[in-house]
């Protein structure tokens, strides 16, 4: 029977994994609350599989808090086995694990692919005293307390971050006032209702206040600058700090190697789509899509060096 469907899809001049993907459905669970990176991403990922005709149908589920874990672990424990379950998670969600010690990681998820690379931005308010880089940095050098920073969860993309910008200032980064939140939206809502000094997160979460105004961009994360924004790399003024928060997508426990390999036709159908293309431009996220067993070696790396990083900040003991 499967060679008959297969001569017959050959012959209709379709893919089996994209004739497949046609009635696809799949539900992805973004950890944390609306507004975010992890739910931009999921919704972006729901319209673009659509649109594509990798899935016929895509519904996404918000399960907030401690950095992805808490989701992370519904996840696992609830949907072993289902080969239409997904979950966003990214570079937050590690430090997140090591950070709160959680007892389900990654290894209890089956890892898809890398999806995006996202340059994380400093800000301030618009009536901010601060109006470089520098102003927030002599700030925290004399008061570290004094100056809180809004981001998102503890031992996340943000946190490792300010962390790494304090040390590169000359400040104790186990004495910065770093105010977590589980979700943009609520880190975004602290930072324009001037409840906090700063905010760290992904350039993306911040750009459309950015742009209007209300927000001052004081220095970004990447190795260069990002194309059409005037602000400079931490790097480039003078603070030895590169960092990129990237994303990925993880499929439920317990699946056949056929369901793995399934999904992550999917997954690729859908990251080379031109409706996903569109949206990375739109998001100024970089494509830095990557899967199989190189996926999962350079996640195995970026555990032990964030395991390090967070380390040196004070955030894991050794």
């Amino acid at each position: 029977m499967k060679t008959l469907l297969l001569a017959a899809l050959l012959a209709a001049g379709l893919s089996p994994a994209g004739a497949l993907a046609q009635t696809a459905s799949y539900e992805i669970l973004a950890p944390a609350s609306p507004g975010g990176g992890w739910d931009q991403t999921a919704r972006a990922m729901q319209i673009a599989m659509q649109e594509a005709g990798v899935a016929s149908d895509v519904q996404v589920v918000n399960v907030p808090g401690a950095g992805g874990t808490i989701g992370l672990a519904q996840f696992a424990q609830g949907k072993a086995g289902d080969p239409s379950a997904l979950i966003v998670g990214g570079y937050v969600m590690v430090g997140a694990i090591l950070t709160n010690n959680s007892p389900v990681t990654l290894d209890d998820v089956t890892p898809i692919a890398r999806l995006t690379g996202e340059a994380e931005a400093i800000v301030v308010p618009a009536a901010s005293p601060y109006q470089t880089i520098d102003d927030l940095a002599a700030a925290m050098r004399e008061n570290p307390g004094s100056v809180a920073i809004a981001g998102g969860s503890a031992g996340g993309t943000d946190h490792i971050a300010a962390g790494l910008f304090a040390q590169a200032a000359d400040v104790d980064p186990t004495q910065i006032n770093y105010i977590a939140f589980s979700g943009g939206g609520e880190a975004l809502a602290a930072i324009l209702g001037n409840q906090v000094a700063a905010g760290i997160s992904g350039y993306g979460e911040f750009e459309s206040q950015i742009e209007a105004g209300t927000m001052r961009l004081l220095a970004v994360t990447s190795d260069e600058r990002i194309e059409g924004v005037d602000a400079p790399t931490l790097q480039e003024a003078g603070y030895d700090v590169s960092l990129e928060n990237w994303r990925m997508v993880a499929a439920a426990p317990g699946l056949s190697e056929e369901q793995v390999a399934q999904i992550t036709a999917d997954v690729e159908a859908m990251a080379q789509s031109p409706q996903w293309q569109e949206t990375l431009a739109r998001n100024n996220w970089a494509d830095t899509f990557l899967a199989g067993e190189a996926f999962r070696a350079e996640l195995a790396q970026d555990i032990e060096d964030t395991r390090g990083i967070l380390t040196t900040i004070g955030l894991v003991s050794q």
